[in-house]
């Protein structure tokens, strides 16, 4: 690829970042975890399928070290004994690009039938499915076109993934008022460790 390919690819990303959808959405997510994980002391268990699913691993590995304790459940091994770690003041958050994921389709009724007070939050790029009715929090991508040349392969959706991950990992640690000091407790090692113990003294 040439400079300007990747000038043009850039931008392309940048663009589908600033046209997320921005409304209330956001507020009630980040309410939703601050009471079930904060206050009820629940914990946010996330799922997805393939890219999503490894975008869904990052967040939750984001949010355990700003002090919201968070696991990622696998939809197919859920439905083989994993359903298990859900409790009941948990959070589900399920991220799908395409909104028909069966396996996310399926974990819903999974985890109602477990607990069916358990709220979830969706983050997808399909405003027409059977999970806007299902979920109690609905966050769109925007449905960006991938830079991927095929548009097939997820690469421009799942950069909105983790930036969207980003936005309620921050919001929740401004509510928490999450402190230096907690980071450092909760993250002992490397830079990042010693670097939250100077903030913190």
């Amino acid at each position: 690829m040439n400079q300007q390919e990747i000038t043009s690819l850039l931008q392309r990303e940048a663009d589908a970042i600033l046209h997320i959808p921005v409304n209330e959405q956001y507020d009630r997510a980040i309410d939703l975890i601050v009471e079930r994980i904060h206050h009820k002391k629940g914990k946010l268990v996330i799922s997805g399928m393939g890219k999503a699913g490894q975008i869904g691993q990052n967040m939750a590995t984001t949010f355990c070290s700003t002090g919201t304790p968070a696991i990622f459940m696998h939809p197919s091994e859920a439905q083989h004994g994993d359903l298990g770690i859900l409790q009941e003041n948990d959070l589900l958050l399920l991220i799908t690009n395409s909104g028909k994921t069966r396996e996310i389709i399926e974990l819903i009724d999974l985890a109602k039938g477990l607990y069916p007070e358990t709220p979830i939050i969706v983050i997808t790029g399909n405003k027409d499915i059977v999970l806007a009715q299902q979920a109690d929090v609905f966050l769109l991508t925007g449905n960006p076109k991938e830079v991927c040349p095929l548009d097939l392969t997820p690469t421009t959706s799942t950069t909105v993934m983790t930036v969207m991950g980003d936005i309620l990992v921050v919001g929740t640690m401004k509510r928490i008022g999450f402190t230096a000091a907690d980071y450092a407790k909760r993250h002992h090692g490397g830079y990042l460790g010693d670097k939250s113990r100077e903030i913190s003294h």
